[in-house]
């Protein structure tokens, strides 16, 4: 059991259909409603070439739309040399999910270009994802009615700005074409705090988490995020983010970071900005100064803590390394990091996991508002922030005043002052349309989790709440 057999180990597709099953079997839907739910609805898979360095390079790229209950479609579109279909499929399936479960009005969908990002230049680069796009566009799999990508592992601002420009090239009349895609750019209709929502949304689903004894003590744990000892595998954009705001606005020690050439650890508690800076420069954690780096980078998965959060990679947490895992306390910032065996030896120690489905929807969420945004060709806070802070001024000037007329000498706190007069903008307005979801879907899943005596743990609990919806979704259809 203990030498990894991949054979006996599902495959990411197999997970979470094992978790789709699980869910429906305490479930009492019609076996037609429960397939039409099951299925993926269509992949495409498109082969393009593009002329490069003198030759002409041929490339594989995949878009799957899993659920159509709600249009457009949504889920973001990633570069990796591994991409395959049976992922693309699976990534799409629990889109569909997820923002079924943070209620953000879209199916599910997912898409994959066969590409090693660091073999190509910007230019190159460039090239090859204005092509893909195209061959995406003229099939209406990237519309803002329709199909709406967002970036992924090996994409981000830049591959979406080249994108909604290569939708507008083709699709000059569209007043709405700047929300064919989110995760854009600011200057290019993007919306403010979408780089650092996922990671954001890591740290209100612990808050929220941790808001709760009963659920804390489940884990072991007790307390609040102030303190804790947690392990982030992954320092890209998500694990960046997570453990930043942990560290620096919970009082969280982030002892251990893992990445591609070994670990970091420091169980004062490393600094989050100073490694991600050596990282940037260095390309990667060797030779830093500040901290003990462990070559076997993997093995820091099993080290003593009280969070791990895996933000990297699928299956990192498998039946390889699962009975050593010690975390009493496992938030799913990457996709399916931990495998549906993996998973059941977990539960069977006692430990919680916060699944990815609920744990990572802060991309989705604020992709969902940067696309509301782009609908109503308006930011957000424009129109109400002003008025705002003219009547909180209304409120100050005559406390203020009371207190001179009687002469009762005191005075605000100027600190209350700016606080309290301060109207909010647009990155201000997100975090809390963020944080208001985070804690609304925590809410529904531990109700469930809570209050069915055959359900025992939080994955099962989302799986539930989120099928219900698509379910419910299709009967309001007629379907």
């Amino acid at each position: 059991m203990n030498a990894h057999d991949p054979a006996q180990e599902p495959s990411f597709r197999e997970s979470v259909d094992l978790m789709f099953n699980r869910a429906v079997a305490l479930m009492d839907l019609s076996p037609g409603l429960e397939e039409k739910i099951r299925v993926c609805n269509a992949t495409y898979t498109v082969r393009f070439g593009v002329r490069l360095r003198g030759a002409l390079h041929t490339f594989t790229g995949y878009r799957s739309v899993h659920s159509e209950h709600m249009e457009p479609v949504k889920g973001g579109i990633r570069y990796a040399i591994n991409v395959h279909q049976d992922e693309v499929e699976a990534l799409a399936a629990l889109m569909t999910y997820k923002c079924a479960l943070v209620e953000a009005p879209f199916g599910g969908s997912k898409g994959g270009l066969r590409i090693n990002p660091a073999d190509w230049n910007e230019h190159e680069l460039e090239l090859i994802t204005r092509r893909f796009a195209y061959e995406l566009i003229k099939r209406d799999l990237i519309n803002p009615a329709q199909n709406v990508p967002a970036p992924d592992m090996g994409t981000g601002e830049r591959e979406m700005a080249w994108i909604a420009d290569q939708y507008r090239r083709m699709n000059t009349t569209d007043i709405n074409a700047a929300a064919c895609v989110t995760g854009k750019p600011t200057n290019a209709g993007g919306i403010a705090g979408r780089v650092e929502a996922t990671g954001r949304g890591v740290q209100y689903a612990l808050r929220e988490f941790f808001r709760y004894p009963e659920d804390v003590a489940k884990a072991n744990l007790s307390g609040s995020l102030d303190g804790k000892r947690v392990i982030v595998q992954g320092l890209g954009n998500v694990g960046y983010h997570a453990a930043k705001f942990l560290s620096e606005e919970d009082g969280a020690l982030i002892t251990t970071i893992i990445e591609r050439d070994g670990a970091l650890h420091d169980e004062a508690g490393l600094n989050v900005e100073t490694v991600r800076a050596w990282i940037t420069k260095n390309g990667g954690l060797a030779n830093y100064p500040h901290a003990k780096h462990i070559p076997d980078g993997a093995s820091m998965l099993e080290a003593d803590c009280d969070i791990l959060i895996p933000a990297a990679l699928e299956a990192v947490i498998n039946l390889s390394n699962a009975d050593r895992i010690k975390a009493p306390l496992i938030i799913e910032a990457a996709n399916g990091p931990v495998t549906a065996g993996a998973d059941e030896i977990l539960r069977d120690k006692g430990c919680v996991i916060i699944p990815d489905m609920y744990a990572n929807a802060g991309g989705v969420t604020v992709s969902y508002f940067e696309w509301v945004k782009n609908l109503s060709h308006i930011r957000f806070g424009r129109m109400q922030r002003r008025q705002e802070e003219s009547r909180h001024q209304l409120v100050v000037d005559e406390l203020e005043r009371l207190s001179a007329d009687k002469g009762l000498g005191w005075s605000l706190s100027p600190d209350f002052k700016d606080k309290y007069l301060r109207g909010a903008d647009e990155l201000e307005l997100v975090r809390s349309g963020l944080d208001d979801t985070m804690r609304s879907a925590y809410q529904a899943m531990r109700a469930v989790w809570h209050g069915r005596a055959d359900v025992h743990d939080l994955r099962t609990a989302a799986y539930l709440v989120s099928i219900r919806k698509v379910a419910d979704s299709y009967r309001a259809k007629g379907l």
